[in-house]
């Protein structure tokens, strides 16, 4: 009983645990609204969403499809990490979505424009997102300008610059709204798979995107944890004055945050394209919604480094799920739904802990009672 006691008033474990129940009320919610929809295919659609790669009709169908889901948690989990690092310095970097836009910008214009190898494009992606966040952070520290709404303007802007400069001779291809393909003018922009591939039935998405974006993730979480640079990050987070009286330079760990928050991101969008899986439409006019979905993860995995390694997974799994159901009876847009709810709930975490804490303290009362009680008990005996 001991063991169960203080296992539940772990902090890691009540952390799961709302995850957890998160999870389940927005899946709970997402069955109702499919049984509101069409009753009769509800269980089954659910079941796709939840299952999706598993939904294939052969193994090597579905080792193919696990392989596409991994080569998208690879962007979602660097932006996940971007608004994860930011926000544990206080920090809500909702321009990771642009940071994202702009590393697809200069690493795809670098690749195909410039024939550059793939590492050179990796690095000049996280430079565009790099410069993007220290825009916000600028604005932050020195004109007091809150990086939310920083962040949401820059989106847009990166979003139409990068439509223009990619919208060039040298990368659109002339007959789609699409920009050429890697895999055609320069394959050396590729990230290469070094076998990886060969394990998802010869998967050419699946690449060291997947192991890097992994490691970053512990990166950051030892950054954040083990290091004196990490420390005074969350110090200028919690409480900007009080760092700058204990003679830290404030306004710099600001902008550094979120220059390494946009080249997360940047990096991010670098893992996607660099990769063969899909190319850029110059004529989109909606801002990319990886960036968004970066929060959810990072809630989700609550707010830890390491937790958004498995949260992006899962809403990744969900939307390619959402886009495998029935889509003349229901939306395949459910699967954001879902997302979007499991975000509202993540909302009431603390919450979640503190009822947990009132009955592990209810639990210990009674206990205590019933051994009081027992004792009397053997006092008259």
């Amino acid at each position: 009983m001991n063991e169960k006691k203080s296992l539940l008033k772990n902090p890691s474990v009540q952390a799961i645990l709302t995850s957890l129940l998160c999870v389940v009320l927005g899946l709970f919610i997402g069955y109702i609204v499919l049984l509101i929809i069409n009753p009769s295919g509800a269980g089954k659609a659910i079941q796709t969403i939840l299952m999706n790669f598993m939904m294939r009709s052969s193994p090597a169908a579905r080792l193919k499809a696990l392989g596409n889901t991994l080569a998208k948690t690879a962007p979602l989990l660097m932006c996940a990490l971007s608004i994860c690092f930011c926000y544990k310095v206080g920090l809500f970097n909702i321009g990771a979505a642009g940071q994202y836009e702009m590393g697809a910008c200069l690493g795809l214009y670098a690749a195909i424009a410039l024939k550059m190898p793939w590492y050179v494009c990796l690095i000049l992606a996280a430079i565009g997102g790099a410069l993007l966040g220290a825009i916000t952070g600028f604005l932050k520290a020195y004109r007091n300008v809150n990086e939310v709404i920083s962040g949401i303007m820059l989106n847009w802007i990166a979003l139409y610059v990068t439509n223009t400069i990619l919208s060039g001779e040298k990368t659109k291809d002339i007959a789609s709204p699409y920009t050429l393909k890697l895999s055609s003018v320069n394959k050396g922009g590729l990230i290469p798979s070094f076998g990886l591939d060969k394990l998802f039935s010869n998967n050419s998405t699946v690449t060291i995107a997947i192991p890097f974006a992994v490691v970053a993730a512990i990166i950051i979480w030892i950054i954040l944890s083990k290091t004196k640079f990490g420390y005074e990050l969350k110090a200028t987070g919690y409480n900007k004055q009080a760092a700058k009286y204990a003679g830290m330079r404030e306004n710099r760990n600001i902008i550094v945050t979120l220059a390494i928050g946009g080249a997360l991101a940047g990096i991010g969008a670098a893992f996607l394209f660099l990769t063969g899986y899909q190319e850029w439409s110059v004529t989109q006019s909606s801002v990319p919604s990886m960036g968004f979905n970066g929060i959810a993860a990072t809630f989700l995995g609550g707010l830890h480094p390491l937790g958004t390694i498995l949260s992006s997974f899962f809403i990744q799994n969900i939307t390619d799920g959402g886009a495998l159901i029935d889509k003349s009876i229901y939306p395949s847009q459910i699967s954001d739904l879902i997302s979007a709810l499991i975000i509202y709930f993540c909302g009431f975490v603390l919450f979640f802990k503190l009822q947990i804490n009132k009955f592990i303290a209810k639990k210990e009362e009674r206990n205590k009672a019933k051994e009081i009680m027992a004792a009397e008990g053997g006092d008259k005996k």
